[in-house]
């Protein structure tokens, strides 16, 4: 791994220094174009269908949302205008802001609102808890809905306000009414920008405009939230896979703004005076490795257990960030750094092979073949699936390491089949902190089954704590639940925390008005 990281930044500094590095591009090109290397490749456009951020990250362009979260991560409103509670906390009625539109022109409606939130109810985690307290989600006009309760849901505003993954993105009617467990393909949006669809190219470029009908908030943007002032002409998404290939056209200025540069070329980047390294995202996200429960190997929690056990959280900062003020080991189900993050699973992780090994023959380990899928477009997510590959062989498991890329992994991972049948056993992915910070919002550690996030899991202690946290009181009783929420979470792993990384974001300095926010946002940001 360092020899390739060695080849990677060489390559970088040659592909700079060459003059077929010129920005072509470039030359001649709009002045108000942003030009984006996104972290993957934008293979699908349904934010509701999929827990990718590339997805979400689609979503907040070219969707609006009821109710935005501002950076103090409190909930606004967003398209809404005003909302009131009465019947003891159990009827919510709300009235959309004038104006409002989607893409092709028709005005966004109650119904649509209504249908949006039905679809999104079904998939999300969040909404999955309000819709079991939901009794009618109805349009009372063409700009008003409301939502009337079994009983009271205290935290309406955070579940529609949601800032990341899957967050509740309005759609028209015809769209919300489509399957949620099958991939929608309309892209009619009701946020800032247009998708440009006859221009998208799968596994090259995705093509986005200022939308001329969208009527911002009147509040100065924060976050999320406010008025979402759209400065760009058109922002295209370039993807390019390879991250030397990345580097040197940031560095010509072919592309303007890299969302995450690998982290052994920031050295060579920062000695660019024309380019910016920035920390948008201050709390980092919480790398983990995910095991699927509903076959062999890991439908033995046994088995799961002793991989736990030899997980050496070191191995896998070192491999995926290298760089220690990027990370920090986190052996927690929460996030670090916020607060229900806490490094309390040093006994179930002591990265210790030899013990692991024990418990994996007393397991009973029967030479089960293991199907890690690794993006190889994702560097530090790539590494991750290498060590745990090599991790396992000195194990003494059988491993097979599928490499490919990140839309594929996405496809492939919400398969159920055994993983000679075209399924899998682990793949290793990141959640930014705001969405595993709370068991409320926190899809990886939902056990409810088939409903829940690929793996699988079943629990029904987890799930229960879960319902607890929910129902508390206050924080103190909330904070007693969430530590026996890790506590089972450890017995039963859902996961596998392999710790937190912070992820730099680089661009040109002739780029201004970046947010600092977990999600790339475009609006507010300027060319000079």
């Amino acid at each position: 791994m360092r020899l390739s990281r060695r080849s990677a930044i060489t390559a970088a500094a040659v592909l700079a220094a060459s003059p077929l590095a010129a920005p072509a591009l470039a030359q001649g090109a709009a002045r108000n174009t942003l030009r984006f290397i996104p972290h993957s490749n934008l293979a699908a456009v349904d934010p509701v269908a999929t827990s990718g951020y590339i997805v979400r990250n689609y979503g907040f362009m070219v969707y609006d949302t009821l109710f935005a979260v501002d950076p103090d991560f409190r909930v606004q409103p967003q398209m809404v205008e005003g909302h009131e509670v009465t019947g003891d906390g159990r009827i919510w009625r709300f009235r959309l802001r004038e104006g409002l539109k989607f893409h092709d022109d028709q005005p966004v409606r109650g119904a649509d609102c209504a249908a949006s939130i039905r679809r999104w109810g079904a998939r999300d985690t969040m909404g999955q808890t309000l819709m079991l307290a939901v009794d009618e989600i109805r349009a009372t006009s063409d700009r008003d809905f409301e939502i009337r309760l079994k009983r009271p849901f205290p935290l309406m505003l955070d579940a529609l306000g949601k800032l990341s993954t899957q967050a509740l993105f309005i759609v028209p009617e015809r769209v919300a009414q489509s399957d949620p467990m099958v991939p929608n393909t309309e892209t009619i949006g009701s946020g800032p920008f247009r998708f440009l669809r006859d221009q998208w190219v799968p596994g090259s470029l995705a093509v986005f405009e200022r939308f001329a009908g969208y009527v911002p908030r009147t509040e100065p943007t924060r976050g999320a939230s406010g008025g979402k002032r759209v400065l760009l002409d058109r922002v295209e998404w370039r993807i390019i896979p390879d991250a030397a290939t990345a580097a040197a056209a940031l560095q010509t200025g072919e592309v303007d703004w890299w969302e995450q540069p690998a982290f052994d070329l920031l050295a060579v980047l920062s000695r660019n005076r024309d380019i910016r390294i920035e920390l948008t995202d201050p709390i980092g996200s919480l790398m983990m490795m995910r095991l699927n429960h509903l076959h062999p190997p890991f439908d033995n929690v046994r088995i799961r257990r002793a991989v736990q056990a030899a997980v050496n959280q070191r191995d896998y900062l070192e491999a995926a960030v290298g760089n220690p003020s990027y990370a920090a080991e986190c052996r927690s189900f929460f996030a670090c750094d916020t607060p229900l993050g806490s490094d309390q699973g040093a006994q179930a992780m002591p990265g210790r092979l030899e013990e692991a090994n024990r418990m994996l023959r007393e397991a009973g380990y029967a030479g089960e073949n293991v199907v890690i899928i690794s993006p190889t477009d994702l560097p530090t997510t790539n590494a991750m699936s290498i060590v745990t590959a090599d991790l396992l062989r000195r194990l003494g498991m059988r491993v097979e390491l599928v490499a490919t890329d990140w839309s594929s992994v996405l496809a492939r991972r919400s398969n159920r089949n055994p993983s000679d049948r075209g399924g899998w056993n682990i793949f290793h992915t990141s959640w930014v902190g705001p969405d595993v910070a709370s068991p409320v919002i926190h899809l990886p550690l939902r056990a409810h089954g088939t409903a829940a996030w690929a793996g699988w899991p079943t629990d029904e202690k987890l799930e229960e704590l879960r319902t607890r946290f929910l129902d508390a009181t206050d924080q103190a009783e909330q904070r007693t639940i969430a530590a026996e929420i890790q506590r089972r979470a450890f017995e039963t792993v859902p996961f596998v925390p392999l710790g937190q990384m912070k992820q730099p974001t680089a661009y040109r300095r002739n780029v201004e008005g970046i947010i600092s926010a977990p999600v790339p946002f475009f609006w507010d940001v300027r060319k000079t």
